[in-house]
């Protein structure tokens, strides 16, 4: 069974949002996501400096098996974008909690968001 980490919030359509220091959040995708989509071999984040809204597409994520637009959980400007997953799109697959995040965003709002376990509940995920 995928892991959903505790300490985060996630969004229905499988990214979660880990708070930082003021406004800053690291978003990624979960787990569950990544299990889904098998192995990814592309991912396409949005430029830093763009503005992203919650709920709307910011980018793809592409496996062996799909492709699958990527939807931010917040509204605000991206300062830093993942190098690391773009020339090596499988750290997703292998950490996506950890050295898998995707973006961060200097947060001006956020779309409706889950706890943890209301995602791990709603996708059958194992809060450990």
């Amino acid at each position: 069974m995928p892991k959903v980490a505790p300490e985060l919030q996630y969004s229905d359509e499988h990214e979660w949002v880990s708070r930082g220091e003021g406004n800053s959040v690291s978003v990624g995708i979960s787990e569950v996501a990544t299990d889904a989509l098998g192995d990814i071999v592309y991912v396409d984040l949005p430029e830093v400096g763009s503005s992203v809204t919650a709920g709307e597409t910011c980018g793809e994520v592409e496996s062996t098996k799909s492709v699958s637009d990527l939807y931010s959980p917040v509204t605000g400007e991206v300062t830093e974008i993942n190098d690391a997953v773009v020339g090596d799109p499988a750290l997703i697959n292998n950490d996506p909690y950890g050295a898998g995040w995707l973006f961060k965003v200097a947060a001006e709002s956020e779309g409706p968001l889950l706890t943890a376990e209301e995602y791990a509940s709603k996708n059958g995920g194992d809060l450990s």
